[in-house]
């Protein structure tokens, strides 16, 4: 390990060199079963050969311009991505942390035109939205805050999944938006009660705010959608993507609709590489995938089939606290911390994560065969067992 890299990760022991589908291969030949898939990234797998010659060809062509030029990608990207959102407009970016710090950037602007001087946004108790210093102070985790304060102001934090807890700040004559995730995945993939999204809409449909949906980890079909917010009868009016849209090429992006289209205008926001070429033309073929392999179906059924066989592998683990999720976003908490689990996969040959310490977090790649995924339960159930009895 290089000695000039800033120790920003506690990195596990393994170098990955090539992969094909849901398995990696390391510098030493042995194989790993990825159900991780980047962290929600690589959600057609590694080198999924559409996907890497559209990028060949593309590199061939045309990798960067700025935007200083009109992008021909970029346009074919966003009317994409329009068409299966209902949204009206897109911002491209490189990252997710990027497409939320654009989505609070017209919360506040859109404060700023409605005659406020200090625009304030709800956020969430549990929350993670980015790691820059405006989407740092969103999050709800102080952890992630340690260090780094004074924060950025101008969040009103309030717990998940708790209606009653936003429209207690429904007389703030701050409040521009509620920013929010359909499904916490840092937090602990906990998924909200049927109507939460259609609720939270109607509260800033009363008191003019805007519905920002962090969709970063569940959008492009992990949930069994194209995009969660569509599990419910619910159009939000910012909504930001990231991760599965490049199945591994860096790219962001944040839609805007009605009030919050219009609201950034030339000088207000920019980016010198967001939505360049090559990075398009990836998002472009993954989303030809996807509908060419009809696997928005086939991760919504799959992944409840995934779901009711961890439950059904471990209902007999009292220390097993819940096991949830959505499409192939799943958790499964215990009552102690287990982080350790992670490196007893790795040594198994198995990919898996842990987040808030006391909770497996499996995002499969939605190529996963069917042996595949029995060899993920098999495996997985058997080091949960394993480290409970210890």
């Amino acid at each position: 390990m290089s000695d000039h890299l800033m120790k920003t990760y506690a990195r596990l022991p393994v170098t990955f060199e090539k992969g094909a589908g849901a398995i990696l291969q390391d510098t030493h030949g042995k194989s790993y079963l990825d159900a991780v898939s980047g962290i929600a990234v690589c959600s057609l797998g590694h080198a999924h050969p559409a996907v890497a010659e559209a990028i060949c060809e593309q590199s061939h062509q045309l990798i960067h311009t700025s935007n200083l030029y009109n992008v021909a990608n970029q346009q074919k990207l966003s009317d994409r991505l329009i068409e299966l959102s209902g949204m009206d407009r897109a911002f491209f970016c490189n990252s997710g942390a990027e497409a939320n710090e654009t989505a609070l950037k017209i919360a506040k602007k859109f404060g700023h035109q409605k005659g406020i001087d200090n625009p304030a946004v709800i956020v969430m108790e549990n929350s993670f939205h980015g790691r820059t210093m405006a989407t740092l102070s969103a999050t709800g985790n102080a952890k992630v805050h340690e260090g780094f304060t004074p924060l950025v102001e101008g969040f009103v934090r309030v717990p998940y999944d708790n209606v009653e807890a936003v429209k207690q700040h429904s007389d703030n004559a701050n409040i521009v938006a509620i920013l929010v995730e359909p499904v916490q995945g840092e937090g602990g993939v906990h998924v909200p009660k049927a109507g939460y999204l259609t609720e939270l809409k109607q509260i800033c449909e009363q008191n003019d705010w805007l519905l920002m949906l962090d969709e970063i980890q569940t959008g492009i079909g992990r949930t069994g959608k194209w995009f969660a917010f569509q599990h419910e009868n619910v159009t939000p009016d910012v909504l930001t993507l990231a991760k599965a849209l490049g199945n591994g090429v860096p790219i962001g992006c944040c839609l805007a609709k009605g009030k919050a289209a219009d609201v950034l205008v030339p000088g207000n926001h920019g980016t010198t590489f967001g939505g360049n070429p090559l990075a398009c033309a990836a998002g472009l073929a993954v989303l030809n995938i996807m509908e060419m392999h009809n696997y928005i179906p086939h991760v919504a059924k799959k992944g409840q089939t995934l779901l009711e066989r961890f439950r059904e592998e471990l209902k007999d683990q009292s220390s097993v606290i819940d096991i949830r999720g959505k499409g192939y976003m799943i958790g499964i908490q215990l009552d102690r911390p287990c982080g350790e689990l992670v490196t007893k996969a790795l040594e198994n040959g198995l990919l898996i994560n842990v987040t808030r310490g006391d909770t497996v977090r499996l995002l499969p790649p939605f190529v996963m065969d069917t042996e595949q995924k029995e060899q993920l339960i098999t495996q997985l159930t058997q080091l949960i067992r394993e480290f409970l009895a210890t």
